[in-house]
């Protein structure tokens, strides 16, 4: 550069230089510099025989990107610089014209933007898959018992069914956060120049509906520096990998002979190096261990960003190598949890032995006694004492006698109680909108089948 006549030191250079692992927005930095490119001679800033030149130039380009024929050279420090520099060695001096009224500021805030909108897309889909797959697996397995837990200790049964659309509804949530992302990358940086806009009569309307942008970005100090929405998919990103991490946790624990309720296909699992008899949930603990890494992704770019002074600083740099990490993680993630959900297999006479321990009724015995005048806190302690008495004598809550229930919960039916406990009403007896009864866990998949196709 004329403004600074020595040559920079490779220590520097190595620093500085991008181009490794920016080279990824060839294909946004293409689209973005087509739209200019006819913006440019739309508005009679270049000729007609120029945007020819490099229309043709460009697509020779991408092809050689798409090809992986695409040579980078060491001075290329970004992929900008990469393409321009192709471009006019392809077509000579109309290639340096491409960049007339704009900066690599308002370029790569561009390509980042559309780079945001295109992966929070493919995120979406990806949840949408798992999402399908976590439904087919909730109507296979409707009226299966199984316990559920708080702590990890048994809690109240509940079907296997509504268990699995529990990931499900956590999984709509996240579809609509990176429905979020994908619109909050919808202001178009180019055209905002350097940082105070540009000394050309630009048409930034023209270029937002070529590039698909609802909208122009209103302050040229703001376009060039915007990285909210970077943070926005950086944020869905990391609390649907956190989602992944809790139903691999499960999936581990179910697969584990102290609990025996699932079996993970051989095509997701590992054997061991020394024990012949071991079967291992591998992909399902990696999708637990994958999940702080995304997350220290998006914490990373908040140091980032944090204090930054506006507008472009070199900082802004290292907001790349964040995001494609977190989202090729995530990806990765999803397209093994679809399948590997799809192929579990589930083990009802075990969920259904551990569903049917007594003790998992004890909440379903107070509500008897709250049915009979007794306040709740009331019947919370006498049941709680009927639970230590059963467990002090090794014996289930419907083996209990009629003077110990009346001694321990007066007014308890102990007819009320040996029926609730054994006939399986504990299950049905959960009515209330979103609960676990058969019918309520039918509306449930019903609303998720229209869930699944929302947009």
């Amino acid at each position: 550069m004329a403004r600074l006549p020595d040559p920079q030191d490779p220590l520097f250079r190595a620093l500085n230089s991008s181009v490794e692992f920016d080279f990824r927005l060839a294909p946004q930095d293409i689209r973005g510099s087509l739209a200019h490119a006819r913006m440019l001679a739309r508005q009679g800033i270049i000729g007609d025989e120029d945007l020819a030149a490099i229309e043709g130039g460009l697509a020779q380009v991408r092809e050689e990107v798409e090809q992986g024929r695409f040579e980078v050279h060491e001075q290329d420090e970004d992929v900008h610089m990469a393409i321009e520099r192709r471009l006019t060695a392809l077509i000579g001096p109309a290639g340096g014209r491409l960049h007339t009224a704009r900066s690599r500021n308002d370029q790569v805030a561009t390509d980042m933007a559309l780079y945001v909108r295109d992966r929070a897309g493919e995120a979406s889909r990806l949840v949408g898959e798992l999402m399908a797959a976590l439904l087919e697996q909730a109507e296979s397995h409707l009226d299966w018992a199984m316990p559920a837990y708080t702590h990890l200790q048994r809690a109240q049964p509940v079907y296997l069914s509504h268990h699995l659309l529990a990931h499900f509804w956590r999984l709509r949530r996240d579809r609509r956060r990176f429905s979020f992302a994908f619109e909050a990358a919808g202001d178009l940086p180019l055209g905002s120049g350097a940082l105070a806009g540009t000394n050309f009569e630009t048409d930034r309307d023209f270029l937002a509906a070529e590039l698909g942008f609802p909208r122009v970005a209103e302050n040229s100090l703001d376009a060039v520096s915007n990285r909210d929405h970077v943070l926005d998919l950086l944020s869905a990103t990391s609390t649907c990998a956190t989602h992944l991490s809790q139903l691999g946790a499960e999936l581990v624990l179910w697969s584990s002979e102290e609990f025996g309720f699932c079996e993970v296909a051989d095509a997701f699992s590992s054997g061991s190096s020394l024990m012949p008899q071991k079967k291992n949930p591998d992909a399902a603990e990696l999708l637990r261990a994958k999940a702080p890494r995304v997350v220290g992704r998006l914490a990373t770019l908040h140091g980032v960003l944090h204090a930054l002074p506006l507008a472009y600083n070199k900082d802004l740099q290292e907001d790349k190598e964040q995001l494609f990490d977190a989202v090729d993680t995530l990806e990765l993630c999803l397209r093994v949890a679809a399948p590997m959900v799809a192929g579990a297999g589930f083990r009802r006479e075990r969920m259904a032995e551990a569903a049917a321990d007594e003790l998992v009724a004890a909440t379903d015995v107070a509500d008897l006694l709250v049915r009979g005048g007794t306040p709740f806190r009331q019947a919370h302690g006498a049941v709680g004492a009927l639970v230590r008495e059963a467990l002090a004598s090794g014996r289930r809550l419907s083996e209990l006698t009629a003077d110990e229930l009346e001694r321990l919960a007066p007014g308890l039916d102990p007819e009320a109680l040996r029926e609730l406990v054994a006939g399986g009403g504990v299950l049905e007896a959960k009515v209330s909108a979103g609960g676990t009864s058969l019918a309520r866990v039918r509306d449930q998949l019903e609303q998720a089948r229209a869930a699944l196709t929302e947009t």
